[in-house]
């Protein structure tokens, strides 16, 4: 499962992150393998993202989003 997966609202785990393929902005503000993500909006046409990534607010695009690993928390 990834992250443009996600529902609104729901809550998830970080597992693996493509590196090549995230930008290192990315990587330095959280999305990080063990770090707690969540759904928090999306945009019209479902482009960019809005999440919460441990305590951080992040908006990013659904392709990069495709990138990112995750095991569901189940809350």
């Amino acid at each position: 499962m990834t992250v443009a997966e996600l529902k609104r609202g729901q809550k998830a785990i970080i597992k693996d992150v493509s590196s090549i393929h995230i930008p290192l902005k990315l990587l330095e503000m959280g999305c990080l393998p063990g770090n707690a993500v969540e759904l928090l909006q999306v945009a019209p046409f479902a482009d960019p993202m809005y999440l919460n990534v441990n305590g951080s607010h992040l908006a990013i695009r659904r392709e990069t989003a495709n990138y990112i690993i995750i095991e569901s928390t189940n809350e």
